[in-house]
């Protein structure tokens, strides 16, 4: 069986360039990794209403039928893990298999559709670098902040460089997200769930629940990470994908 390329989906507020340790690891695959729209080079839509997990799938597959590949592995983050439970509804027999990293099946609280409304409002006022100031203690965990600076300035950089129409527009995105709860345990392709054990967004705790509510699942926990594992411990994610991707063959 010739290997599935795979496809990197990024999380908020960030860019493909937060995969680049594993694409270099993982150079016997091919590898596809885009900037979602309204992130690193791709255009950023003005309208908020723009912006969807939908409208992310839709952008992706058309990607996909560009490439022409008919089978891929998805590998999502975060919001690229929304955005994966997406294209597990919209093109399933396409998805040869799914590596969920740092995210969650549930929908936002009313608390954090608050917290979305109110970050979107600091970006429109005060610029991308609020929203990095506010975020990164966040997003890292603390043996990351306290002993990698060099991180911190790489992710800090990152997400100062967003488009803030992008950044809006996801939050947009994130804040009005389906709840993909029903669909884990329909899922019937491989799938390996990866998360930080310092993650302050999506607690490894929960994401080991999501585990086990799909079929077969495989859970890896990294150590000495929060939310944002393959930038925080990229060797230790990049060989777990090498080990899932090499099972799949």
């Amino acid at each position: 069986m010739t290997k599935s390329p795979v496809l990197f989906i990024h999380g908020f507020p960030f860019d493909s360039s937060m995969w680049r340790h594993q694409l270099e690891a993982l150079s016997g695959w091919e590898c596809v990794a885009p900037d979602l729209r309204g992130a690193g080079v791709s255009d950023a839509p003005a309208d908020p209403d723009e912006y969807s997990m939908a409208a992310y799938a839709r952008d992706l597959t058309a990607l996909l039928d560009e490439e022409g590949i008919e089978s891929v592995v998805l590998c999502g983050l975060s919001l690229g893990g929304y955005i994966t439970f997406e294209l597990l509804r919209q093109i399933p027999a396409r998805v040869r298999a799914a590596i969920l990293c740092n995210t969650k099946a549930a929908a936002d609280t009313p608390e954090a559709k608050q917290g979305r409304r109110v970050l979107a409002e600091t970006a429109r006022s005060l610029g991308t670098r609020a929203v990095a100031e506010e975020l990164i203690p966040k997003v890292l965990g603390r043996e990351t902040r306290e002993r990698q600076p060099h991180v911190v300035r790489d992710v800090t950089w990152m997400m100062e460089r967003q488009p803030v129409a992008g950044i809006v527009g996801a939050l947009h995105a994130l804040r009005e997200r389906p709840d993909s709860t029903s669909l884990l345990g329909a899922i019937r392709v491989p799938v390996m769930v990866i998360a930080g054990d310092d993650d302050q967004i999506t607690p490894a705790t929960g994401m080991q629940e999501m585990a086990r509510a799909i079929p077969d699942a495989r859970f890896v926990l990294v150590p000495g990470a929060g939310h944002l594992t393959p930038l925080e411990q990229p060797a230790t994610v990049s060989s777990a994908l090498a080990d899932f991707l090499t099972e799949l063959g």
